[in-house]
C-alpha cells in the first residue's frame, strides 16, 4: 500500500465509522509500528492531523451536597461506607477489599495517632497512604460493634466481600433522597475528596500521594474545577475605582 492509501484509509475510518480520538491514535501508531518496526521500513510522517485529547472535567459535588447525602443515609453500614470513600479519596475497589482487621488498629494498617490508612495494592498493585478522618474513626467503630464484620470491613447480607453494586445502589438513592446532583457517581465522591482539598489549600503533591496517582498530571485535572467566585479570586476591573462611577452615573 503507498502512504496515500493509508491516509485514505484512516481518514474513511474516521468519516463513515466516526471512530473516537483514542481510536484514531490508536489506528495510527498500529500502522506505523507495522510498518517501521515489523517491516523495519524508513520512519514515515502521515498526512493525518493527530486528534487532541479532549479534556473531560470530572464531577464534583459541593460540600454541602456531600452533607446532605451522608445525612440522608440511615443505615449505618451504608453511611459507613459512603463516608470512607468521601474521606479517604478511594475507589470503590479499594473500599470493599479492605478487612475488618482495620479496626483492630494494627499498627501497619490504621495509625490513628498518626491519621492515615494503609491501602494495599490499589491501582497497579501500589500501595499507598491516605488521610484517616478522627469522625470516620468514631463512625467506623460505631459500625462494628453494630455488625461485628467476620473479615472483610463491609460484608453482604449472607457474608463474604460487599458488592461494588450494593455500594452504587445505596449512593444512587441518597443522590435521590438528598436532591442532590443526579450526574453523580460513587466515583464522584473520589472526585469532589481531591477538589475540596486544593480548596483548602492542600498542596497539590500531597493531593497526588492520597489518591495514588502515579503522574501529576493526573492530578492536576482537578484544578480545573475548583470553584471560582468574588469571594477567593479578584477580577482586575476591581481595581479600577473608576469604572464604578461609570456604573453607578445617571445615564
Amino acid at each position: 500500500m503507498t502512504k496515500e492509501e493509508i491516509e485514505a484509509f484512516v481518514y474513511h475510518q474516521i468519516t463513515k465509522y466516526k471512530i473516537s480520538e483514542s481510536a484514531q491514535n490508536t489506528l495510527i501508531n498500529a500502522i506505523k509500528a507495522y510498518y517501521e518496526h515489523v517491516l523495519g521500513r524508513e520512519r514515515t510522517i502521515y498526512d493525518i492531523q493527530r486528534p487532541k485529547k479532549s479534556l473531560t472535567l470530572p464531577n464534583v459535588l459541593s460540600q454541602e451536597e456531600i452533607k446532605a447525602i451522608l445525612c440522608s443515609v440511615e443505615n449505618i453500614k451504608h453511611r459507613a461506607v459512603l463516608m470512607l470513600i468521601y474521606s479517604a479519596g478511594l475507589r470503590i475497589s479499594e473500599a470493599i477489599n479492605l478487612s475488618s482487621e482495620y479496626l483492630n488498629l494494627r499498627k501497619r494498617d490504621i495509625h490513628s495517632d498518626d491519621g492515615y490508612i494503609f491501602i494495599k495494592g490499589g491501582k497497579g498493585k501500589k500501595d499507598r497512604k491516605t488521610v484517616l478522618s478522627p469522625i470516620l474513626l468514631v463512625m467506623l467503630r460505631e459500625y462494628y460493634k453494630a455488625y461485628k464484620p467476620s473479615y472483610w470491613l463491609f460484608e453482604g447480607q449472607e457474608g463474604g466481600q460487599y458488592s461494588a453494586t450494593s455500594i452504587q445502589a445505596v449512593f444512587r438513592r441518597a443522590i435521590k433522597n438528598s436532591n442532590s446532583n443526579p450526574w453523580a457517581t460513587v466515583h464522584t465522591l473520589r472526585h469532589s475528596f481531591a477538589t475540596h482539598l486544593l480548596q483548602k489549600g492542600t498542596n497539590l503533591r500531597y493531593v497526588q500521594a492520597l489518591l495514588g496517582h502515579e503522574s501529576s498530571k493526573t492530578t492536576e485535572i482537578y484544578t480545573h474545577v475548583l470553584s471560582i467566585s468574588n469571594k477567593n479570586i479578584q477580577s482586575p476591573l476591581d481595581g479600577i475605582d473608576e469604572i464604578l462611577n461609570l456604573v453607578t452615573a445617571d445615564p
